[in-house]
């Protein structure tokens, strides 16, 4: 549940801050739906600034691209074989799925807009298929778009580190750089070829096919190469490097804040839901990946016992990290009881008071949700395929706490 590296008692790496980095991303998503429904989006300079709090999305991303990529390079840097794939994917699915389920429970029963939604509707957002099948998403759960997107990742992990790993050693093919800078091209090439090009082509209409996995390579990526870089960061140069670089943070802060500005001109599209031009998705799609990364890397790469880590972890800070996946996925639902309760109406103004109280609201259904159902699902990891103590599993790996 804690962001720690190793199997071993001598190859052990704890990174607290990056759970209180889930809370940043968890409480930016939050931020800019509460926005969006208060009509602040339409506000000079500060609302597009709160529109673009999207990018929280990019965070976690980037994230998942770190913590579960690593578990790969560092069994490879070891000469180890690689994570069972069944124990993996065992543990994502205790991880995601009971939170998920309730979640879609809560909408579907709690939101008017969702009551007359037929069987095949509950199915399809139950087996988290809305994304595929559909261009509008039910009530209380238009932000799942992102969820199936990480799913899909989730599960392309293991062939994409299979291709990333394929030397068992690190003391071959220059600590497998070749083969990753080789799988790192072809996925940001498939991305940028899917924005510009192939979502429009292969659209069948109906789908939300913009926002499928291929549209968000490249901000796995970014996690996967700085994980890499973790792994060898006392016997590479990259690896030297963001450490170098994450001894910093107020200056990666400061360039992740001056490319967010960028990201709230022009240059990046509409901060509504009107579309953005080919070259505007891409240019958004790029700058919030090097914003993320940016983020992340100080948290991942600081001195452990630097004030900035210090900091990221606060019990209290890092708690709200374990309730993320939650505030994730209830906040909407909140949100529109919210709305209803405090007779807010959309687009009419008083945003923040629906963000203050939809925040405290979430955060104490999710304190709930953390100990009777997150906390128990994953006492459940070591039970199933996979297990730890077997030679296949036993290894260096990242968990946090949404892995």
């Amino acid at each position: 549940m804690h962001s720690t590296v190793g199997g071993g008692s001598t190859d052990r790496v704890t990174l607290p801050a990056l759970d209180s980095m889930r809370a940043v991303a968890a409480v930016a998503v939050l931020a800019t739906h509460a926005a969006y429904w208060g009509g602040d989006y339409r506000e000079p300079v500060w609302g597009t600034a709160l529109a673009r709090l999207d990018i929280g999305v990019a965070v976690f991303f980037v994230l998942s691209g770190f913590l579960l990529s690593r578990a790969w390079f560092a069994r490879q840097a070891r000469g180890l074989p690689r994570p069972s794939a069944q124990g993996y994917l065992w543990r994502r699915a205790l991880r995601i799925v009971p939170v998920y389920v309730l979640a879609v429970l809560a909408a579907y029963l709690l939101l008017p807009d969702n009551r007359d939604a037929s069987p095949g509707e509950w199915l399809t957002s139950l087996l988290m298929l809305d994304l595929y099948v559909d261009d509008n998403l039910p009530a209380g759960l238009t932000q799942m778009w992102s969820l199936g997107t990480e799913v899909a990742f989730y599960l392309t992990l293991p062939l994409l580190m299979w291709f990333a790993t394929a030397s068992r050693t690190s003391s071959t093919d220059d600590n497998g750089v070749r083969r990753l800078v080789l799988v790192v091209t072809v996925l940001a090439a498939l991305n940028v070829a899917w924005i510009l090009d192939l979502s429009d082509r292969l659209d069948p209409g109906g789908t939300m096919i913009q926002l499928w996995l291929p549209a968000y390579l490249t901000w796995f990526c970014v996690g996967m190469v700085m994980a890499h870089a973790h792994v060898h960061r006392e016997d590479s140069r990259s690896g030297r490097a963001l450490v170098q670089m994450g001894a910093y943070p107020g200056a990666c802060w400061t360039a992740a804040l001056s490319l967010f500005v960028v990201a709230c001109s022009p240059v990046a599209g509409p901060y509504d839901l009107v579309p953005a031009t080919l070259g505007e998705a891409m240019t958004k799609n790029l700058l919030y990946a090097t914003v993320a990364g940016l983020v992340i890397l100080p948290a991942a790469f600081a001195p452990p016992h630097s004030r900035y880590v210090t900091v990221l972890s606060l019990p209290a800070l890092r708690h709200a990290g374990h309730l993320s996946y939650g505030v994730f996925c209830f906040h909407l639902v909140v949100l529109e009881l919210v709305a209803d309760w405090r007779d807010i109406e959309l687009f009419r103004g008083r945003g923040l008071e629906l963000f203050g109280i939809t925040l405290v609201l979430t955060l104490l259904v999710c304190e709930v949700v953390y100990r009777l159902v997150e906390r128990p699902a994953l006492r459940l990891k070591d039970v199933g395929p996979g297990r730890p103590g077997s030679t296949a599993t036993t290894a260096a790996t990242v968990t946090s706490a949404s892995s």
